[in-house]
C-alpha cells in the first residue's frame, strides 16, 4: 500500500458553553476575543481518524490545516502533540468575518497549494455554527467525491477507501476513489492523548507572527530548528480573490447569539407504578410536551 497524504481541516472555536453578553460585535460577527476557545470536538475525531490511517499505512503524512486569527496556532501545536507531521495556518485580518462560503473558498485555496493529496478529513460540523457546510462545500469546489458522517475506515486500498457511515437509523458502508473528502461523525473514536515526547519536541513551535514578539532565546531556537516554525499563509500566499473572502465574500449575516438555559421551577417524584406513569403521560400530552 502506497503512503497517503492526508489533510485534516481543523478549527479553533469559541467554547459555546460559556456565551456571555459580549459574544457579538455590532457588525453581527462573533467577538472571539471575549470567548475562551477550544479545538472543535468533531475535528479532533477527524484528526484521530487521520492518525489511525497513518498507523495502518506506513509512510503516510498528516497535515493539519486551520484558518483563523493568530491564537489559532494553538490548533497546530495541539495537532503536533497528538501525532500530526505538519501544520499550516491560514491567517490574515482580511479573512475575518467569513461565513461558510468564504471559509470553504479560503480553505480550498490553501488545499490547492498543498496538492497533490489523497484524503481530506474534517469534523462533521463546528460547534460555533453547526451548519455542517464547510466540508461538503470544499469537496464541491475541489470537484472530488465526498463521504459524510464517517465513523470508521474499514479498508484502505491503492485506489479506494472503504468507510462506515453513522446515519440516524443505522449504518452504511460506502467506498470512494482517491482523492476524496470525508467529514467525521462524533461517534467515531476519541482522539488520542498528547504524546509527552512530541510535547517536548514542539512546545516552542510558533508562527512567523508569534515570533515577532518572541525573545532572543526563542528566535535563536527557531534558527537552529526550522521545523518549529509554523507556516503562516496570507491572502497573497494563497492567491485569494478579495471579493470572495472575509465579510465581502460572505452573504450570510448573523443577527444575534444567545445562550439558552432551560430551568425547572418545580419537580415531581414519581414511583414506578402504572398509575403514576399514566398520569405523567396524560399531563405531558395536556401541556403539548409530547403528542
Amino acid at each position: 500500500m502506497r503512503p497517503l497524504k492526508i489533510i485534516v481541516l481543523a478549527k479553533q472555536v469559541p467554547d459555546t458553553r460559556n456565551v456571555g453578553p459580549d459574544a457579538m460585535k455590532p457588525d453581527g460577527t462573533v467577538n472571539r476575543g471575549k470567548l475562551s476557545t477550544i479545538f472543535n470536538p468533531d475535528d479532533l475525531h477527524a484528526l484521530e481518524l487521520a492518525l489511525n490511517i497513518k498507523d495502518r499505512v506506513a509512510g503516510s503524512e498528516v497535515i493539519v490545516l486551520t484558518m483563523g486569527p493568530k491564537r489559532a496556532a494553538d490548533i497546530i501545536r495541539e495537532g503536533y502533540y497528538r501525532g500530526a507531521d505538519n501544520g499550516i495556518m491560514i491567517s490574515d485580518k482580511r479573512f475575518g468575518g467569513a461565513d461558510t462560503l468564504a471559509t470553504s473558498y479560503t480553505l480550498v485555496k490553501g488545499i490547492n497549494k498543498l496538492a497533490p493529496f489523497d484524503l481530506i478529513l474534517g469534523g462533521r460540523q463546528a460547534i460555533d455554527g453547526d451548519t455542517a457546510q464547510v466540508g461538503p462545500q470544499c469537496a464541491d469546489k475541489l470537484k472530488i467525491p465526498q463521504v459524510t458522517y464517517v465513523e470508521e475506515i474499514l479498508e484502505i486500498r491503492d485506489k479506494e477507501i472503504i468507510a462506515k457511515r453513522r446515519l440516524e437509523k443505522g449504518v452504511e458502508t460506502v467506498s470512494s476513489t482517491f482523492p476524496c473528502l470525508m467529514t467525521v461523525h462524533g461517534s467515531s473514536p476519541d482522539c488520542r492523548s498528547r504524546h509527552a515526547k512530541k510535547v517536548m519536541k514542539y512546545k516552542y513551535a510558533r508562527t512567523e507572527t508569534e515570533l515577532r514578539s518572541a525573545d532572543e532565546m526563542l528566535i535563536s531556537l527557531h534558527q537552529k530548528r526550522p521545523h518549529l516554525t509554523i507556516p503562516e499563509w496570507s491572502v497573497e500566499d494563497i492567491n485569494a480573490d478579495m471579493d470572495k473572502i472575509g465579510l465581502s465574500g460572505s452573504p450570510t449575516k448573523v443577527k444575534s447569539v444567545e445562550s439558552v438555559v432551560l430551568t425547572s421551577s418545580e419537580a415531581k417524584i414519581l414511583s414506578d407504578s402504572d398509575v403514576d406513569i399514566e398520569n405523567m403521560i396524560k399531563e405531558l400530552i395536556e401541556h403539548h410536551t409530547i403528542g
